[in-house]
């Protein structure tokens, strides 16, 4: 029983150690509501996607939906919504 305990211990350190976050935190990242997968999709990130990644994929889609550009205010906001959904969900450094 106390082996079965002690490798419970190293798997949990060693996800925290791969991936930076719990094993139920990683779990919980795994399961995205439908907000989350739409905000995934129209910034073009993957599921597990870093901070630095998520703003840059959001700096791309607004130089290509800003008014200025020929795009509107409401996509503008449809991707400052979606970057901050995405990065709330990050887990604080």
């Amino acid at each position: 029983m106390s082996k079965l305990i002690w490798l419970l211990v190293v798997a949990t350190l060693g996800c925290k150690l791969v991936t930076g976050r719990w094993p139920w935190e990683f779990a919980r990242s795994l399961s995205l509501s439908e907000p989350q997968r739409r905000a995934r999709t129209l910034l073009g990130v993957a599921r597990l996607a870093s901070r630095p990644e998520i703003i840059e994929a959001h700096r791309r889609l607004i130089t290509q939906v800003h008014p200025d550009r020929g795009g509107s205010a409401e996509l503008v906001h449809e991707a400052n919504a979606a970057r901050d959904l995405l990065l709330a969900r990050l887990p604080a450094i």
